[in-house]
């Protein structure tokens, strides 16, 4: 990997991690809309790390990572094609952003128990992408 990869790839893990704090934080205050919020997003930053990783960027024309895009491209090419990480973790991104657009966007409130499994359900999937940290295929 590039030094230019390496270095985003350390800084989008960084982010990932401060987002599950930061869900971790509003988890344990009640904050469940917040909670549900940040959770997300560190699944989002850790799966940009791990697309940096192999080499994939944003899709061509764009000059950012868009949400459906990096789901799209870390289950083809993360879980189907190299086979990288579990199939369990094939619908995590996108039930996350299910549940952040409940938070964000509708009158529906995000109860405890649907963020505190989406924080389980985001714990896992930002530690299977750093234990991959070291791995090249």
């Amino acid at each position: 990997m590039a030094e230019a990869e390496a270095e985003a790839t350390t800084a989008y893990l960084a982010k990932a991690d401060e987002s599950l704090a930061g869900a971790e934080r509003e988890c344990a205050v009640g904050a469940s809309n917040n909670c549900a919020n940040r959770a997300y997003y560190a699944c989002f930053q850790a799966a940009i790390a791990a697309l940096i990783r192999i080499g994939v960027g944003p899709s061509p024309g764009d000059e950012r990572w868009r949400h459906d895009a990096v789901q799209a491209q870390f289950i083809q090419h993360l879980i189907n094609r190299r086979k990288r990480y579990s199939a369990d973790m094939r619908g995590t991104l996108e039930r996350g952003a299910r549940l952040r657009a409940t938070a964000d966007y509708q009158r529906d409130q995000v109860s405890a128990a649907q963020a505190t499994r989406g924080l389980r359900r985001a714990q896992a999937f930002v530690s299977a992408v750093r234990s991959d940290q070291g791995r090249i295929r």
